[in-house]
């Protein structure tokens, strides 16, 4: 091993223990000097996914002989994602995971060992950031070493179960389009399809939501340009108008009425069939 290597431990693997019960899940990376020289060592983290993991610090020097712990987290909304997709599809679901983590080393220039003795933080943290610019795009000779870890998401055990009791107290005890049929009386199985059922009708609702969205936007554009050209028309000077310009104009002028109006009920008629899909997807939810 080169004495500017950092020995990363974990070694290849990073792992996630998800649950519903704790936020935002940790992990913690040991890097150490292995002090078969005299020379700091810069360290710099990267990851594939910088707005899924938090990761502190993200670079910094480490002495001979000693090591710097790297705390990784994961955000709340994405281990949330990676819960839902646990219960979908179960661990496999987790098990393709393309979460990467690199770890790059160099020796660090001994004026920057002076800045961190003396607790220069801001200024050490700056002059590393400039130093991984320059070695990164080919303007420093320095040699850099690349450590790759994977990253494995997990659900803590009992997790999944909670997740499935707190899904049953969700469910109404009776179900739209099933008034007839009593919760208590219904199997795990016909709940589970159930459920599936209603979901992907509110699903169903929320996309000819959107679509309807688009269509009453489409429309309010519509209506604004026509509303520019009926002002334009009518500020249009009198003088020097023969009476085929005028009989023109007033034409112009009659059908510009017309499509105002088209356009003004058709924005009314969206707005009220968006009214009621609102209110649908409010009782789906």
């Amino acid at each position: 091993m080169s004495s500017h290597v950092l020995e990363v431990n974990p070694d290849t693997q990073l792992e996630f223990v998800l649950s519903h019960s704790e936020a935002n899940p940790r992990c913690v990376m040991t890097l150490k000097h292995p002090g078969m020289s005299k020379d700091h060592i810069a360290f710099k983290v990267k990851t594939t996914q910088p707005r899924r993991y938090l990761v502190r610090p993200n670079q910094g020097l480490v002495a001979p002989g000693s090591s710097a712990s790297i705390s990784i987290l994961l955000v709340e909304k994405d281990k949330q994602a990676l819960l839902q997709s646990f219960e979908r599809l179960g661990q496999p679901g987790l098990d393709h995971s393309k979460d990467k983590f690199l770890v790059q080393s160099c020796t660090a220039p001994e004026s920057f060992s002076s800045k961190k003795s003396s607790g220069e933080s801001s200024e050490l943290y700056d002059a590393l950031t400039s130093m991984w610019q320059s070695v990164t795009s080919g303007g420093s000779s320095t040699p850099i070493f690349n450590k790759k870890l994977h990253v494995r998401h997990v659900v803590q055990e009992g997790a999944s179960k909670a997740s499935g009791a707190a899904a049953s107290k969700s469910i109404p005890s009776k179900l739209e389009g099933s008034s007839d049929v009593v919760v208590e009386k219904m199997s795990h199985d016909q709940l589970v399809n159930e459920y599936s059922r209603l979901r992907s009708k509110y699903d169903e609702l929320l996309t000819f939501s959107v679509s309807l969205t688009a269509e009453r936007d489409i429309l309010s554009n519509t209506l604004e340009q026509t509303k520019r050209d009926y002002n334009r028309e009518l500020s249009r000077p009198s003088e020097g108008k023969t009476s085929t310009s005028s009989s023109s104009s007033k034409g112009s002028l009659q059908s510009t009425m017309v499509q105002l109006l088209v356009v003004a009920i058709a924005c009314f008629i969206a707005g009220m069939r968006m009214g009621k899909v609102e209110e649908l997807v409010e009782a789906e939810a």
